[in-house]
């Protein structure tokens, strides 16, 4: 059974591609979400207990969700919050998600974090890990520098693109 979490992944999926129309099956659980126009992502999850019929009355539980369409715009930036930090994030490079996913800094609870601010890396470095559906992800550097910031806590969802930390190249 698919959890809200991964039904609220695959509906940015969804909304942020060019497919109009999306159906996934898995055992009793049976998603369909579809895009009208500027619409935002509609869907409907069935779970089916038993066989349907056209004569069977609808007494499955249905639920339907409907993204926000202010969720899916992005904060516009002030005129002066651009100005004031465009010329120290020139010289950065950012190291963004490839996925929708839960960030994590370490490979387990106990061990260390990857690296910290300060830390040297290089190009094949792993930075952290990306969650995605019960895949670890492993992320690397894919530049050579020295890291500036983490821009994300850890266990904190992420969203594909989004910058996870600013590296000053060498």
């Amino acid at each position: 059974m698919l959890k809200v979490q991964e039904i609220r992944e695959m509906i940015k999926l969804i909304d942020q591609s060019d497919i109009d129309e999306f159906v996934y099956k898995q055992d009793d659980c049976k998603i369909k979400m579809k895009k009208k126009g500027n619409h935002p992502v509609q869907e409907t999850v069935r779970y089916v207990t038993e066989p349907m019929l056209a004569s069977q009355p609808a007494s499955q539980k249905v639920t339907s969700f409907e993204q926000p369409a202010a969720q899916q715009q992005a904060p516009v930036a002030t005129e002066s919050t651009q100005s004031s930090g465009a010329e120290e994030k020139s010289k950065l490079h950012e190291i963004v998600s490839p996925m929708v996913g839960t960030f994590y800094q370490a490979s387990s609870p106990d061990s260390d974090p990857y690296v910290k601010v300060g830390s040297e890396v290089t190009s094949d470095s792993i930075v952290c890990i990306v969650e995605a559906m019960k895949l670890f992800n492993e992320i690397e550097a894919e530049v050579e520098g020295k890291i500036a910031d983490i821009l994300v806590k850890d266990g904190e969802l992420v969203e594909y693109g989004q910058p996870l930390f600013l590296v000053e190249p060498k």
